[in-house]
């Protein structure tokens, strides 16, 4: 089954052997996603790998890929090269070996998810699904049942990648939700995300903006490119409303403009006539 390749992935390998990039083969093999992010908003890709390799004989922590809005770089071997062990997770906390029968160290890839101001969150997390949900295909897994969140594992200490999610309202349960959908499209399963059929209901009005809100082309999603950026306290009309588009913090309603654009209904108020 062939998979969509949408983005490049730049290999930027790290030294080996370091502290960072020991260069020892994964054992048993890849069993598992781990979700992270990097717990530094404004750092992009690129400056976390430069941090890593300057640091490599220094610090252990590491992560196999850093994903920004404008690239992606493989750091530890993982889809560019026979995959290594890379240090994300400590060893010490149970709960990957009781979900998955390994520790992630050994047999779980660790991607990691930039995020902040100066980082375009929609073209980033675009990125950051697609990059889940190859690595899933890559190596036979289940993108329904493979993936998990750092802080599912070490929930004392860690909260990624639900902190970098929320930077754009995002969740990690839509996160998993996305990545079933972005791997189904990628390999032909299901129709590509403006093909989807929404309930659709022409209906008009107006509507105050209550926060910065993405007007979005194509499709009721955040997953779909965004058209413009308006500020709170604009108005905006709609000439449909749509109620099965996709869930942002659990409300799946989302208005259409007349030039057949979207915005979700969470982020505006509707003016009383």
């Amino acid at each position: 089954m062939s998979f969509k390749l949408k983005y490049q992935i730049t290999s930027r390998y790290l030294p080996s052997p370091s502290a960072r990039r020991s260069g020892i083969p994964m054992s048993p093999g890849v069993r598992f996603i781990v979700a992270h992010d990097t717990g530094n908003p404004e750092s992009t890709a690129a400056a976390n790998v430069r941090y890593y390799s300057n640091s490599a004989n220094e610090i252990s922590a590491s992560a196999h890929l850093f994903v920004d809005d404008k690239e992606i770089i493989e750091c530890i071997p993982a889809l560019t090269g026979a995959p290594e062990k890379a240090w994300h997770v400590l060893y010490n906390v149970p709960t990957d070996n009781q979900m998955f029968g390994h520790n992630a160290n050994d047999a779980a890839i660790g991607i990691e998810y930039c995020y902040g101001a100066n980082i375009n969150a929609d073209e980033a997390y675009r990125k950051y699904l697609w990059l889940i949900a190859y690595a899933c295909h890559q190596f036979n897994l289940d993108p329904a049942k493979s993936v998990v969140g750092h802080f599912m594992l070490d929930p004392r200490r860690k909260t990624d990648p639900v902190t970098g999610l929320a930077h754009s309202r995002r969740t990690y349960e839509q996160l998993l939700r996305d990545v079933v959908a972005e791997y189904k499209e990628c390999t032909g399963d299901s129709l590509p995300l403006t093909q989807q059929p929404w309930d659709e209901t022409a209906q008009s009005g107006e509507v105050t903006v209550t926060t910065r809100l993405n007007i979005r082309k194509g499709a009721p999603s955040t997953r779909a490119e965004v058209y413009q950026i308006v500020s709170t306290g604009t108005q905006l009309a709609y000439v449909s409303v749509i109620d099965n588009g996709e869930p942002v913090n659990g409300n799946p309603v989302w208005y259409k403009d007349e030039n057949g654009n979207y915005y979700w209904s969470g982020g505006v108020n509707k003016v009383q006539l």
